[in-house]
């Protein structure tokens, strides 16, 4: 299998960080500059169907784009540990704080460093208002994320999962503007430098 990679965008950063809690080491990683536009062109595209990182070309020539799904084929391929739930209910758990966090949290935050950024101006110009309109959105589902994370070690389950990367992943992104979540959400904090200190998100990096 073949792994196409940025370590410029955060999304390939999820995939790099499964693949390190399972310990999966027999992916070849191939690098795409993403700022000189590599992932736009022709054979790029061919080959994805768009023009996004991550994508994951199989032994089969069949190609799968999108981090979690990615994440989850690797899930069936490498079962342990597991990210993505045992059974039905710790799927369906997993599932629902994952698209959460990235609807609610990734990618709003995600946009307000794309969207303010100096060097990211060469992907897609400068938009204040909707960099600070997606900042404030993200900040009020860390609100309820601090709640959450009162009474729960992870996200989703008592256990580390996908979810955690994603929201883990999506708030390391805006380091690159020097963003800091509200001090006053302590429990985020703490979920934040236990996900962080995780000998995988070392390795997602």
């Amino acid at each position: 299998m073949k792994l196409y990679d940025s370590h410029r965008a955060p999304n390939p950063r999820r995939v790099r960080w499964v693949m390190a809690e399972k310990g999966i080491e027999d992916v070849e990683i191939v690098p795409i500059d993403i700022m000189s536009g590599e992932h736009k062109t022709p054979e790029y595209r061919a080959r994805v169907g768009v023009p996004h990182v991550p994508a994951l070309e199989l032994d089969d020539g069949t190609t799968i784009s999108e981090s979690v799904a990615i994440g989850r084929y690797l899930e069936s391929m490498y079962p342990e540990p597991n990210l993505f739930g045992v059974d039905a209910r710790e799927q369906a758990i997993v599932e629902m704080w994952t698209r959460r966090c990235e609807f609610y949290l990734a990618n709003p935050i995600m946009l307000n460093v794309r969207l303010t950024h100096p060097a990211l101006a060469i992907l897609e110009a400068a938009q204040t208002e909707v960099a600070d309109y997606n900042r404030l959105s993200a900040e009020r589902f860390m609100k309820t994320l601090d709640r959450h994370l009162a009474d729960h070690p992870f996200i989703a389950l008592d256990r580390f999962t996908i979810a955690d990367i994603v929201g883990v992943v999506g708030l390391d992104f805006a380091r690159l503007v020097k963003y800091r979540p509200p001090e006053e959400f302590t429990h985020l904090s703490r979920w934040l430098e236990d996900c962080r200190a995780r000998p995988a998100a070392k390795a997602g990096v």
